[in-house]
């Protein structure tokens, strides 16, 4: 029975990595923005960008949502919302759970840890080119804290003793900083909610990403796949709670996802 366990988590672990293959080289889980997020949840996941703020969509219906939703797309974004609704329940689910029961809280709390520190050029860059140049040395005396005493970022002494928050910025925050509008709603495969800006604004965070620079694209591939569930299985329940919340799915998301990116970019 072990073996058979063993063999089905392995099995929907390879469905997985082939589903992130096709997308992983041309966008980027930054912000460390960014760690991955729940599939359906996502562009942090709600955004691609985005990374521990994947599920506020319900605090951020309380904030005045001024820019109107271009949506020309809805109908094929309707139906990706469900095929990314399918992809979690049926894979990344299931492989996050497998994962979960085998490396303790700890372990995988270390983990998210290393790929947060990992992606702070995301963060240091956006920050720079937005001018928030005190955020952007906080990012950056925040990592060489964090690679050195918190041995390659697997700790967050950073935080833990001196305080030092993170400051998620990714490049469609950026051009929305510059007043580059939102432009129509689009859902991305695997990915989820995003929009025209922030879905161009993925390309030049790629760039930013050290994962992206291994010698391997496979490798590069494996290694997201790897970060995506191991956030997940931090995440486990979030998604669902949050979808049980909705009448509507797609248009729940939409918009939770355009007025929180709103509000990101007014901060």
């Amino acid at each position: 029975m072990e073996k058979a366990s063993q063999t089905i988590s392995t099995g929907l672990l390879l469905f997985l990595f082939v589903l992130t293959v096709p997308l992983s080289g041309c966008a980027t889980h930054a912000t460390g923005t960014h760690e991955p997020a729940p599939i359906a949840a996502q562009p942090e996941a709600l955004v691609p960008q985005a990374e521990d703020n994947a599920f506020e969509l319900e605090a951020e219906f309380d904030e005045t949502f001024t820019e109107p939703i271009i949506d020309p797309l809805s109908g094929y974004n309707r139906v990706m919302t469900q095929v990314n609704d399918k992809v979690y329940f049926w894979a990344l689910k299931p492989v996050s759970q497998g994962y979960r029961a085998v490396v303790p809280e700890g372990g995988r709390l270390a983990a998210g840890h290393f790929f947060r520190n990992l992606l702070m050029p995301v963060r240091f860059v956006n920050n720079l080119l937005q001018l928030k140049l005190k955020q952007a040395g906080t990012e950056l005396t925040s990592f060489v804290i964090n690679s050195t005493v918190g041995v390659l970022g697997f700790g967050d002494p950073a935080a833990d003793y001196f305080g030092l928050q993170a400051y998620p910025e990714d490049f469609g925050q950026t051009l929305g900083h510059y007043g580059v509008g939102s432009g129509f709603h689009i859902v991305l495969p695997l990915l989820g909610p995003s929009n025209l800006r922030d879905t161009l604004g993925l390309f030049p965070d790629y760039y930013l990403d050290p994962i992206n620079h291994l010698d391997h694209s496979e490798a590069a591939q494996a290694v997201h796949a790897f970060q995506t569930v191991n956030h997940t299985s931090l995440h486990l329940g979030e998604y669902e709670s949050l979808k049980g919340d909705a009448i509507d799915l797609y248009t729940f998301l939409r918009d939770g996802y355009e007025q929180r990116r709103e509000q990101q970019i007014k901060e």
